[in-house]
């Protein structure tokens, strides 16, 4: 009988693809350095408050680096576009693997449609700019959508050569316009002050913990693309390890220039009043109008290629939950032509249209309550999937050392697990200063509550596939295995 895993356009993805330089402009597009210092940093600082931003990235950067250790050495075991779903199946059991999805699948899709906020926001002034009037910010929004649906159906290879031509433009104008906050700084000198580790121990801590992994958000997805890299047990360590220090080392580096070139004292307020536009009023001098307008620019790319990356890992997971049958079998269904999972991607830019169409019927902030919003409830939950991966790999390793390195097995995993604990409850501690909103407001427990429930429906989803079909169960978290499984059958 034929099932969609027989078909030659199901069940796989296209092998030897990517080269590590590409899966780390995956990553690195994901991670939109250019979106994260004129948004995220700056909204950071305007929302908490709080100045320890810099010494949060390098943090946040190292927990990340030593959690990476357990996290590779995996890899080297399975290759599979399920990654935080595939090696929490594996760790903890198939119950927790299949609500760990239902996380990353919210997580990523948030992810991706904040972005669309951010987008029309942006580019509007600079239409308005050059013809003298601009579209609402959703006809821009739907602009960019239709693009990212189409370029989600072509070639990965084809994606990543595009982000690498956009990544490599924005990360050369924001070392621009670091270098030119570090040589005009304020009346108050050359101040290292919010590289201190003291400013980590102030009331609120939590959030900017958040906010700096929202900084990292798509390192981990150097995982999600190694059923099509090259060499995968040598692409994604080194596309992993690259992507943490090169991330953190660049948002360290960028949001302490900000603060030598208005002052430490100065920076919450002047980001209150300039938002997203800090770093572009600050370069404005040294640089110029001309360098600011191409950075304007590149802002709005890098949003784009953001969705791109992001896009395709949201498409990745529906795949590979599709081709182990958690989800429908059509999901893992891909492109004849481009190998890319069709049936995914489809979904994927079906659910960012129907919140553009939806925030713009509703009249909603598109840049606070879809890009912010959507952006801490999205890193807030892919730090929740990072900290129970880190506790996956620990048992993994216990019961299967598999012969890694008593180092890769528990030396490094163990302390990240417990770093990350105590991130993910200051996190919760803190969430209504993440959001900027008052102590008591629902949205700082709803937002959370969320992900309790989709974990919930999960292990319920699981125990239901245990009982009525046990053959489909035995299989999840086996990726290609799972395909290859049930043509056999």
């Amino acid at each position: 009988m034929r099932t969609a895993n027989s078909d030659p356009v199901a069940g796989a993805l296209a092998a030897d693809r990517l080269g590590a330089p590409s899966v780390v402009y995956f990553v690195l597009s994901a991670a939109a350095p250019l979106t994260v210092v004129a948004g995220v940093v700056t909204t950071g600082y305007a929302v908490t408050g709080i100045t320890g931003l810099p010494i949060a990235f390098l943090v946040v950067g190292v927990v990340l680096a030593v959690f990476a250790v357990g996290y590779v050495a995996m890899a080297r075991h399975m290759a599979n576009a399920g990654a935080f779903y595939t090696y929490i199946s594996r760790g903890l059991g198939r119950p927790a693997g299949i609500a760990a999805a239902w996380v990353a699948l919210i997580a990523y899709n948030a992810l991706q449609v904040g972005l669309y906020g951010a987008f029309g926001t942006a580019a509007s002034p600079l239409l308005e700019r050059w013809l003298g009037a601009a579209p609402p910010w959703w006809v821009l929004s739907l602009v960019a959508w239709a693009l990212v649906a189409v370029l989600g159906l072509m070639r990965v290879d084809v994606n990543g050569r595009l982000l690498a031509v956009l990544l490599t433009a924005e990360v050369v104008v924001i070392l621009l316009f670091d270098f030119a906050d570090l040589v005009n700084p304020a009346p108050s000198g050359f101040s290292v002050e919010t590289l201190s580790p003291d400013g980590l121990f102030v009331s609120g801590v939590g959030a900017l913990l958040v906010i700096a992994t929202l900084g990292f958000v798509g390192f981990e997805s150097s995982v999600v693309f190694s059923e099509e890299s090259r060499e995968p047990r040598r692409t994604v360590p080194l596309a992993t390890y690259a992507a943490v220090a090169i991330i953190a080392a660049l948002y360290a580096l960028s949001s302490w220039a900000m603060t030598v070139a208005t002052g430490p004292a100065n920076i919450v307020a002047t980001a209150q009043r300039d938002q997203a536009d800090t770093i572009f009023a600050l370069a404005a001098g040294p640089l110029g109008g001309t360098v600011v307008d191409i950075a304007r620019v590149l802002f709005v790319t890098s949003l784009f290629a953001a969705m791109i990356s992001f896009h395709n890992t949201t498409a990745r997971y529906f795949f590979a939950l599709g081709r182990e049958r958690v989800l429908p079998a059509i999901f893992a269904r891909t492109r004849a032509r481009s190998g890319a999972p069709k049936v995914g991607s489809i979904a994927q830019s079906v659910f960012g249209l129907v919140v553009i169409v939806l925030y713009a019927i509703l009249g909603l902030d598109p840049l606070v309550q879809l890009f912010f919003y959507g952006g801490s409830f999205g890193g807030f939950g892919v730090l929740l999937l990072i900290f129970v991966t880190s506790v996956a790999i620990i048992v993994f390793f216990a019961r299967e050392p598999s012969g890694e390195t008593l180092a890769r097995r528990v030396v490094a995993p163990v302390p990240a697990a417990i770093a990350l604990a105590v991130m993910v409850w200051l996190a919760l501690d803190n969430f209504p200063t993440l959001l900027g909103v008052p102590e008591g407001d629902p949205l700082a427990w709803i937002l959370p509550a969320v992900y309790g429930v989709a974990a919930v429906v999960g292990v319920v989803w699981a125990l239901v596939l245990r009982a009525g079909q046990p053959a489909v169960y035995a299989l999840v978290g086996m990726g290609a295995k799972a395909a290859t499984a049930q043509d056999a059958a």
